[in-house]
């Protein structure tokens, strides 16, 4: 592992490595944050490819956000991370000269995009990599049978498989299995449009995934979840205490926090129904989701 920075927030130390390892030290019995660690970035709200599931309403009707303006980002402390989505965040026409003014800032960027568009842009998206204006890039997964996942360990080592609990079938998760990948589970999210998509299949696929999950992660290189999943499918059943307290990065709003650029708010999540109307200092903006009953 290379590292790529550490900072200090609060009564801890981060270091940051180059394979998406962090860890935390502290002397004291807890972490207190100052700052987030970790932004879930919306920077857009076009998309050309209707999920019936997707929470954020995405269409081609979709509005970009303002993305170089909001005085916040001149805030940001060097080395956090930023996951930047959508909508489809490489249809945003200032995706560049955002990413050229993270990098300038030392802020560790990442992107998500749907596996269609990372087939189409993926030269494009090797030169963002390449150029280093982005670390890792998440996949959200729409064909689980494409050759892609044959060679994409070697030509995107930080690439992550995005699923989703509910969504993601099971032989999905066979077809993209013993190929050195990563995966990250997400929690199936009951809004917008994926509350009308909701369904007894969706269900019962969920079901599925919390039977098979202790067989299933065994044939990726790294499994992570996000807290609605962990809610979900009860992964703390799946460890002891020790691993529990080793892995575990904190509740939503404890190190992380969401902003949505397209509507200009902030929130503690992506699916928090409390939003707040962006300030111009993230450690403020931070300090109000911490707080939050």
């Amino acid at each position: 592992m290379k590292l790529l920075g550490s900072y200090t927030n609060g009564n801890y130390k981060v270091s940051i490595f180059d394979d998406g390892t962090k860890i935390r030290e502290t002397p004291e019995d807890n972490f207190i944050s100052k700052f987030p660690e970790c932004m879930d970035v919306k920077i857009t709200n076009y998309c050309d490819k209707n999920c019936p599931y997707c929470h954020e309403n995405s269409t081609v009707n979709g509005l970009h956000g303002n993305i170089l303006q909001p005085k916040f980002l001149n805030t940001l402390q060097p080395f956090i991370e930023i996951a930047i989505g959508g909508g489809n965040p490489l249809s945003h026409p200032d995706l560049i000269p955002f990413l050229e003014k993270l990098k300038k800032k030392n802020i560790i960027a990442n992107l998500t995009v749907n596996q269609d568009h990372f087939i189409k842009q993926h030269i494009s998206l090797k030169k963002l990599v390449d150029e280093d204006l982005i670390k890792g890039i998440g996949i959200s997964l729409t064909n689980s049978s494409s050759l892609i996942f044959n060679t994409l360990p070697h030509f995107f080592p930080n690439a992550v498989i995005h699923t989703i609990n509910g969504i993601t079938t099971i032989q999905d998760y066979k077809n993209i299995s013993n190929k050195g990948l990563k995966i990250l589970i997400l929690g199936y999210k009951n809004i917008r449009r994926g509350e009308t998509y909701y369904s007894k299949k969706v269900e019962f696929q969920k079901e599925q995934l919390y039977t098979f999950l202790p067989d299933l992660i065994k044939g990726f290189k790294v499994v992570s979840f996000d807290n609605l999943a962990i809610e979900q499918l009860n992964v703390k059943r799946l460890m002891s205490k020790k691993e529990w307290d080793k892995f575990y990065m904190g509740d939503d709003g404890q190190f992380t926090m969401y902003i949505d650029l397209v509507k200009q708010e902030f929130a503690k999540s992506s699916i928090s129904p409390i939003r707040y109307q962006l300030q111009d200092n993230i450690n403020n903006m931070f300090e109000k989701v911490k707080n939050e009953k």
